[in-house]
């Protein structure tokens, strides 16, 4: 079946059930299509068609997630455009696009400096209908997901035709979940430029859920029963914030069907801890944006196997896990198709079919997988993956900096913080907020480390390469 028409059927199928809640307005599934149908007509209209990159910048509403699906019927490649990028890297996530679709916020100074032509949601883009026939080819690439640009410029995770039809609500849980009840009402908050946002969203949508938008950042967990939510994300931080409020109140948390927390590994004492305060609903979830998600942990898989707690879980559906030499490699029908106009670096990620996470980890003998590192110089700070060369490359070209060294550490709050070491230059006096103004500036705020240290000389390991591990320890 063409992607969407899965989805497109399922709308059709009870027109009368709320698709999203956005504080008092709801919005049915018949006029989620007539969404739809109006926006393919004015992409249509305005020359879109097959091949054309189509960007979305909006905030999360019912139209943003439309105009994607819009996109997609016509054969076009969507692109998320997140909100906040730093100029360098807005310009190159525009670069190759024929239009970028915006609403009021998504409309910034920055995003018309670049040039790209606009087209404004409003009564001229959405004058006519159509009804919309997907035309999207397998093969071709349907959706771009770009990363946060730690990378130095941000990598286009690309999708095809194909691993998008993959998507359905049977891949969204362990055996045996009641995905009907789970998804009844999935909390949609963050950026429509998020891969798992959107999947959990048409995951619910195809299970003839509701997702309820929040009319203001979420506060967590008192927003779950004050909207009735049964299935949400959360990376590990915000889980911390869960439990600092558990700790201290009561919060009923007994319509929770799936509260799923990812991005990075959970410490086992504070797995079992969430288990018990937060209940069933819980569970703990592995995946990367190019490959979707790949393992679950559950409180039932805890019950059964005591040693399954401190692993991310089970394989589940379709996905296949191997550990070769230590690395953990993937297959799955949802994984993506390359990064978008980089050959290079996807020949390194995709080996036949699987797809090298450049994670460390193990399986046990009940099929658990344990990460036990990276293979990749990252830390992944609010379930955000930073490379740390670029960010070095940046501190090193600083006034007054020789040589800069930026290392990851277990933060509870955040996952993993950055630190950076730097050494002066000759003569030379780092001025730490010019280095910490230079890093936001070319890769971005959330790329700049939590604490910075003047010192001599890098330890040296016995392969004379930098110790960077024994910066912590000094």
């Amino acid at each position: 079946m063409v992607y969407p028409q899965a989805l497109l059927e399922v709308l059709a199928r009870e027109p009368g059930r709320p698709a999203f809640e956005h504080g008092p307005r709801v919005v049915t599934r018949a006029e989620v299509l007539e969404l739809i149908g109006r926006f393919t007509a004015g992409l249509r209209r305005a020359g879109l068609g097959p091949g054309d990159g189509v960007g979305i910048s909006t905030a999360v509403t019912p139209e943003g997630w439309a105009a994607q699906l819009a996109a997609q019927i016509l054969g076009c490649r969507a692109v998320g455009v997140r909100a906040g990028l730093p100029q360098a890297h807005l310009r190159a996530v525009v670069a190759d696009l024929a239009a970028v679709v915006v609403d009021e916020p998504g409309e910034t100074p920055h995003l018309r400096a670049t040039g790209v032509r606009i087209l404004r949601i409003g009564p001229e883009l959405l004058a006519a209908h159509e009804e919309p026939v997907p035309r999207g080819r397998l093969g071709d690439i349907g959706w771009v997901v770009f990363t946060s640009g730690s990378t130095g410029l941000p990598k286009g995770v690309a999708f095809s035709y194909a691993a998008l039809a993959a998507r359905g609500p049977e891949h969204r849980g362990p055996s045996g979940w009641d995905v009907t009840e789970a998804y009844r009402r999935f909390l949609l908050f963050g950026t429509l430029s998020s891969a798992v946002m959107v999947m959990h969203l048409e995951a619910c949508l195809l299970a003839g859920g509701t997702a309820v938008i929040p009319d203001r950042r979420p506060d967590f967990p008192q927003v779950l029963p004050q909207l009735d939510v049964t299935a949400a994300l959360m990376t590990v931080p915000r889980l911390y914030q869960v439990l600092d409020v558990l700790r201290g109140a009561e919060v009923d948390l007994s319509s929770l069907r799936a509260l799923t927390v990812a991005g990075s590994p959970v410490p086992a004492g504070l797995m079992a801890e969430a288990f018990e305060r937060i209940g069933p609903g819980l569970q703990q979830g592995y995946g990367q944006t190019e490959t979707g998600k790949l393992t679950i942990l559950t409180a039932e898989d805890v019950a059964r196997h005591p040693s399954a707690l401190g692993s991310v879980g089970r394989p589940w559906g379709p996905v296949s896990v191997q550990v070769r030499e230590g690395e953990v490699y993937v297959r799955t029908p949802t994984a993506f198709a390359g990064y978008w106009n980089d050959p290079g670096l996807t020949e390194s990620v995709l080996r036949e079919g699987w797809v090298r996470t450049q994670d460390a980890g193990r399986l046990d003998d009940d099929g658990f997988l344990h990460l036990t590192g990276r293979t990749r110089d990252v830390a992944i700070v609010n379930a955000i993956i930073h490379y740390l060369g670029p960010i070095e490359r940046a501190l090193a070209s600083g006034p007054g900096v020789d040589q800069a060294y930026v290392v990851a550490a277990p933060d509870e709050r955040t996952g993993e913080a950055m630190h950076a070491f730097v050494v002066a230059s000759p003569g030379g006096s780092p001025d730490f907020r010019e280095l910490r103004a230079l890093v936001a500036a070319e890769l971005g705020e959330a790329a700049v480390p939590t604490t910075f240290q003047v010192i001599d000389a890098v330890p040296v390991a016995a392969s004379g390469k930098p110790d960077k591990a024994a910066l912590l320890g000094g």
